[in-house]
């Protein structure tokens, strides 16, 4: 059983046990999420589209830290005129963990 979700913004693919990297989400650690945006549900081959979402189906997760990303270097030259600019970024994450999907 998998299901298709929007959580901040972007699209999964979760089932249950898997761990997912996602933008950093409000909640402590171990705390319950519960995410209602639910677009697809497939059960064993039945397929359920939502029209956007699916009514009553949801996904519940834990999350299991906090951290950051990896550092991503930005770099910007113009040829011949003596400028470069180097910047890093690093993305805020939330790990967490799908525990149930309620179809």
């Amino acid at each position: 059983m998998y299901a298709i979700v929007e959580i901040a913004g972007q699209q999964f693919k979760v089932e249950k046990g898997r761990e997912i990297f996602t933008h950093r989400l409000e909640g402590d650690v171990n705390a319950e999420l519960v995410f209602d945006k639910v677009l697809l549900v497939d059960n064993e081959g039945t397929v359920q589209v939502g029209l956007p979402t699916v009514a009553g189906a949801s996904v519940k997760a834990t999350v299991l830290e906090h951290l950051k990303g990896e550092k991503v270097i930005v770099f910007k030259k113009k040829r011949r005129k003596g400028y470069k600019v180097k910047n890093g970024h690093r993305q805020y994450l939330t790990k967490i963990s799908i525990d149930e999907i309620v179809a």
